[in-house]
């Protein structure tokens, strides 16, 4: 669990839809959704929310500003090491 009161498991794909309503919510002018607000607008595309994550994500995200979260989520990302590729070979010819 990070700093900011997020652990990855909350942000796993099968949580992103959970998130992607909450954030719905809040650009709709909603600035503290709640486990309702989350669930009616998952059910109006036909999603069944988890009721146990959803209530855990609330939790996590209480009494925070959302932009510092996802700021902080972002200054993360940026740190992990990323791979990547090595330069292509040449064309040999």
């Amino acid at each position: 669990q990070g700093q900011d009161g997020l652990s990855v498991e909350c942000l796993s794909p099968r949580q992103m839809k959970h998130v992607a309503a909450y954030l719905l919510a809040q650009l709709g002018g909603n600035a503290s959704p709640s486990a309702a607000d989350v669930t009616s607008i998952l059910d109006s595309v036909g999603v069944e929310p988890d009721s146990e994550k959803l209530e855990k994500l609330l939790g996590s995200l209480e009494g925070k500003d959302l932009v510092e979260v996802l700021a902080a989520g972002k200054a993360k990302m940026a740190a992990m090491p990323s791979g990547g590729g090595g330069g292509g070979g040449g064309g040999g010819g």
